[in-house]
């Protein structure tokens, strides 16, 4: 090679060692833990759920346009895997992604001692490209930290995309949230520019197994 080609070709290396470095840094950020792919999961299992609609999403073209997405079914359907999923998609196109269970990130939040150190926390969640809540519905939150919510979804409203997994219809959502004034607000900017997945079906954990035969009894010895 030329010198010229060499210095090229260093700099190629050196480009894409800096790319594989930038998303394990923003991989190990993102949370998102071991999941199985997308590729995966079992399409005819659940009663109801569009695939079509799912590999839109797959496309990030919601991220590009700052849209919502709510992924609503009931436990064991495979919510949080296709949520994930779109979180790795995201980081493999350069995107920040951050994954969190719902009441672990707002307990984190609600563990800082003083309101700048609420404000460094909430940019972990309000700062990324796409921010992915899973488990809205499994346990009560309150007032304290519904507002906290409410700010990381304001902030995120009409900027970046935020998911949501969640069991409960909208109409269920004040049970979960009881008392909390800013509810009304709160779903009115995260449904503004909504993509909503439902799957309708039975847990794919507690599917249907073979039952095993039962054991023979070895036959009586005659007296």
């Amino acid at each position: 090679a030329s010198p010229m080609q060499a210095v090229e070709q260093l700099a190629e290396l050196e480009r894409r060692e800096r790319e594989v470095r930038n998303l394990a840094s923003r991989t190990k950020k993102a949370t998102l833990g071991a999941t199985k792919l997308s590729a995966d999961y079992d399409w005819r299992y659940p009663k109801r759920a569009d695939q079509a609609i799912y590999e839109d999403l797959a496309t990030l073209a919601f991220v590009r346009k700052k849209q919502n997405v709510l992924f609503r079914g009931p436990a064991g359907t495979g919510k949080t895997m296709l949520a994930k999923n779109l979180g790795i998609r995201a980081l493999e196109a350069g995107m920040t992604v951050v994954f969190t269970n719902l009441s672990s990130a707002l307990a984190d939040l609600l563990r800082q001692e003083s309101l700048p150190a609420v404000e460094r926390r909430l940019r972990r969640y309000t700062s990324v490209d796409l921010l992915v809540c899973d488990e809205l519905g499994y346990q009560p939150i309150d007032t304290r930290a519904v507002d906290l919510l409410f700010q990381i979804i304001s902030r995120r409203h009409d900027n970046a995309s935020t998911i949501i997994t969640t069991n409960l219809p909208f109409k269920d959502w004040v049970n979960v949230f009881p008392g909390a004034a800013c509810l009304v607000p709160l779903v009115d900017r995260f449904t503004e520019n909504l993509v909503t997945f439902d799957i309708h079906g039975d847990s794919y954990r507690q599917r249907a197994k073979p039952t095993p035969p039962s054991p023979t009894k070895p036959p009586r010895r005659p007296r």
